[in-house]
């Protein structure tokens, strides 16, 4: 079953209403929309990109924080929609098929999920929104400004390097893909 941005953006809705955190929806609404932009500029599904970008968490909302990408994973599944909604959940925290290149530390064993992501094939949307992820806050920044970010709040750890080596990579993936710096598309990161 296919998930409309519409419909994901009213389950973030909710779960706001239900009194969650917002911070994490805040960013989950930027990630949706920015992946939109990305999307729309590369003549792609617009309306997929951003309802991926809008469910990449909602692991939070369903459980705890440090399980989100699991939570999100299963989640997803239990609603019946197609398994790209439910893949979204796990492979937006893992760059370059590495469950150890992710932000905030090297993560516990989970088999399922570090088997699944080394031998999954990311798709371009799953590209965007790792990307968008890294960019988002409540508001469009810049791939560093993100990442001290992450590196404040989480701390430095030893795959940190790792990750933001890996991160750049991504953009200029992007950029490449785009023909222009992906910063173009958000005219306002630079004040940001």
């Amino acid at each position: 079953m296919k998930l409309r941005s519409d419909e994901a953006l009213k389950m973030l809705k909710e779960m706001e209403k239900d009194g969650k955190e917002a911070g994490w929806i805040y960013h989950s609404i930027c990630v949706g929309n920015s992946a939109g932009k990305i999307s729309e500029e590369l003549d792609l599904d617009v309306d997929k990109a951003k309802a991926l970008g809008y469910i990449h968490d909602i692991g939070k909302g369903v459980g705890d924080f440090s399980s989100h990408v699991m939570n999100g994973y299963k989640y997803i599944k239990e609603l019946g929609y197609d398994d790209e909604y439910a893949n979204i959940c796990l492979t937006h925290s893992y760059l370059n098929n590495d469950v150890i290149c992710t932000a905030g530390g090297v993560p516990s064993n989970i088999p399922f999920r570090t088997e699944f992501i080394k031998n999954h094939e990311y798709t371009i949307y799953e590209k965007i929104i790792n990307l968008c992820d890294l960019m988002c806050t409540k508001v469009n920044m810049t791939l560093e400004a993100r990442l001290i970010d992450i590196m404040i709040r989480r701390g430095v750890h030893s795959n940190t390097v790792y990750h933001i080596k890996e991160a750049q990579k991504l953009k200029q993936e992007i950029d490449e893909m785009l023909g222009h710096n992906v910063y173009d598309l958000f005219p306002d990161i630079l004040s940001n």
